[in-house]
């Protein structure tokens, strides 16, 4: 019994402690998975019950570690000049945009992180995405809608990018739709190409005052 005591103790103890999280890359998803993993849950998790809540606080876990990974990437561009926001809550509902970058040039990026089970090869079939024999192509909804949304807010074309950890990725990337989906290591690499092009005559400091006005932190506003 006293053990018990003790392993809800410390469930609750940890639970309330990463509350306290700072905003950051990965902020919602571990918010979500703080969400789910109550101290109930936890202590099964200690004591090895597989839950429903369990599990998918386990893919948030994931979720948030690939846009850390993501966000360290990110910071290469950063010290070139571009500007580079994290985990931003979009106007309506609980959608966010895992990360933001505004090159020199004006041109701006939408990114999504993906950390998917490496034991299949993500690719395209038809105008669908997979990951081995699963289609997965409505996991970019978010992406889309985060893509549009961050269009119409900036006034400017924006330009949607899959960053996939650990899940290989056919050849060098893949494209579905506009979407371009590429390994992680090769994310800086298609930024830079693709800012060659803004496309708009917008300068970077307009448009990252605006992004900044108009999408606020995840964490900020939660």
């Amino acid at each position: 019994m006293t053990l018990l005591i003790v392993l809800v103790v410390a469930a609750a103890a940890a639970w309330y402690i990463q509350d306290r999280q700072r905003p950051g890359a990965g902020s919602s998803a571990a918010a979500e998975a703080r969400r789910l993993r109550t101290p109930l849950v936890r202590l099964a998790d200690l004591a090895g019950i597989q839950t429903a809540a369990g599990g998918r606080a386990r893919n948030f876990v994931a979720g948030a570690v690939g846009e850390k990974a993501t966000a360290r990437l990110l910071r290469t561009l950063e010290r070139e000049g571009w500007v580079v926001l994290h985990d931003l809550a979009l106007p309506y509902g609980d959608a966010n945009v895992d990360h933001l970058a505004i090159a020199p040039t004006g041109r701006v990026s939408v990114i999504d992180s993906k950390f998917w089970a490496g034991d299949y090869e993500v690719h395209v079939r038809g105008t669908r995405l997979f990951h081995g024999k699963v289609d997965v192509d409505d996991r970019l909804d978010g992406l889309r809608y985060g893509t549009r949304t961050v269009a119409r807010l900036l006034g400017c074309p924006a330009h949607p990018v899959v960053s996939m950890h650990q899940a290989p990725v056919r050849g060098d990337g893949v494209s579905v739709g506009n979407i371009r989906v590429i390994p992680a290591e090769n994310l800086c690499a298609r930024l830079r190409a693709v800012a060659r092009h803004p496309g708009h005559t917008e300068t970077q400091a307009a448009l990252a005052a605006r992004a900044k006005q108009l999408l606020p932190s995840y964490g900020s506003n939660r």
